[in-house]
């Protein structure tokens, strides 16, 4: 027997061990999003991104390639002076503020659904009852 190799090996019992679950259950643990709460507002490069694209978009019609105008865009802000970037940052703030007044009353909304929730979810619901009743009209129909 000397010699003898055994069938299990070393590294197949590690990666038993460290196996996880798929993503799937990440996805499952994350709240689904609300399609009522506001967008969050452009930042000052995307106000600009909304001029320049339709500048460049003008000057090349040819262009094809979505990255193109994002590098062209990057490479122009970065030039810009802050005088320049000055009614994009004003524009930005501008629907900063807009957001905000939307977002309390959004905030406030919820705040006014969820009391109510909490205020119907006190109450006993005896949902077993129902359940049971409609069992037994699908056995009758059998």
């Amino acid at each position: 027997m000397k010699g003898g190799k055994s069938n299990t090996k070393k590294g197949d019992s590690k990666l038993a061990v460290s196996k996880k679950p798929a993503k799937a259950t990440r996805a499952s643990k994350k709240a689904a999003k609300d399609p009522n709460k506001p967008k969050r507002p452009a930042s000052a490069f995307f106000v600009f991104m909304e001029e320049f694209r339709k500048q460049f978009n003008k000057e090349n019609p040819n262009n094809k390639a979505v990255s193109a105008v994002g590098k062209a865009a990057g490479a122009k802000w970065k030039a810009m002076s802050e005088a320049e970037k000055a009614p994009y940052v004003a524009k930005s703030d501008k629907r900063k503020v807009e957001y905000e007044k939307l977002m309390k009353a959004y905030n406030m909304k919820q705040a006014e659904g969820n009391t109510a929730a909490e205020e119907e979810g006190s109450e006993v619901n005896d949902d077993e009852d129902g359940e049971e009743e409609g069992s037994d009209e699908e056995d009758d129909d059998e």
